[in-house]
């Protein structure tokens, strides 16, 4: 059977029952999607892809990539990105497409002509549906992405620890992608509060190796070229041996044992002095 035979039978069918196979299919999707969205706004979806699908085969294709079909997978498309922002898994996104052939095929008449018809159209359908589950992914991935950015920024905060000081407390791994956000984040720091003493702490590092020093002297040269000076506190006893046993070099750059010697040290530099009670400002 030519295609648009079988275009013409499949509108005949969709055409003549369209409000009722639309309701039905709402219904076996709502009900797949355990209620956690409401009916009518699957009704809402649904009803505009059966428009467009029976639109797309009124010009005689079966080809979902075809352009008769960018309606259908526009919607799609939408309709992937919102279940995968709402949390559904794949399946649970795929079955609003494949649904429709339980739904059609009660529809057919039994004869040897309707088998054709409903092996083409169940093909389209499973295009459209591996569709959907494309797009799902790839929306997943983004908003994974997206998540990781958010922890990278949250898990690697700039405060301001006196005037003129500020300090980036690291915990975990620090890798080239953390690196470049550390900083940024701390240059952009030092602009916006005129400090000249960034406290880098790596008291929460785990372990310190030839290409976690190479990841702190980038951003202690990065800080440098800006006019600020950094220290690098936090190096406990088990980070110096390593750093000797590794043979990595800090050069002139100032380390410190603890926070509080590190931030002693640059409110010195800053030009404060200490006296029993508290710190005060004065000439260096």
């Amino acid at each position: 059977m030519a295609d648009e035979k079988i275009s013409d039978r499949l509108i005949g069918l969709l055409s003549v029952r369209g409000e009722d196979l639309a309701s039905e299919w709402a219904d076996k999707v709502t009900g797949s999607l355990g209620g956690r969205v409401s009916r009518g706004e699957v009704q809402r979806e649904l009803q505009e892809l059966y428009g467009a699908l029976v639109a797309a085969l009124g010009e005689g294709h079966l080809d979902g990539r075809a352009e008769a079909f960018g309606e259908v997978r526009a919607l799609l498309t939408e309709l992937s990105r919102t279940r995968a922002q709402q949390g559904f898994t794949p399946t649970e996104t795929a079955v609003s497409v494949f649904a429709l052939k339980e739904v059609l095929e009660p529809a057919l008449d039994g004869k040897d002509s309707d088998v054709p018809v409903y092996l083409k159209f169940a093909a389209l359908l499973d295009y459209l549906g591996l569709f959907t589950i494309e797009v799902y992914t790839r929306t997943r991935e983004e908003l994974i992405s997206a998540q990781a950015e958010q922890l990278m920024e949250l898990s690697t905060p700039v405060v301001k620890l006196w005037d003129g000081v500020i300090g980036v407390p690291l915990v975990g791994t620090l890798d080239s992608a953390r690196t470049m956000v550390v900083m940024e984040k701390m240059l952009q720091a030092l602009i916006d509060t005129g400090s000249e003493q960034a406290i880098i702490d790596i008291t929460g590092v785990p372990a310190v190796d030839t290409e976690v020093a190479q990841h702190l002297l980038k951003t202690v040269v990065a800080a440098r070229l800006m006019g600020a000076e950094c220290t690098i506190s936090g190096i406990r006893p088990q980070i110096a041996q390593t750093i000797v046993a590794l043979g990595i070099d800090f050069g002139d750059i100032v380390t410190k044992a603890t926070l509080a010697d590190a931030l002693r040290h640059a409110l010195r530099r800053s030009g404060v002095t200490f006296s029993r009670t508290a710190p005060q400002a004065g000439s260096r």
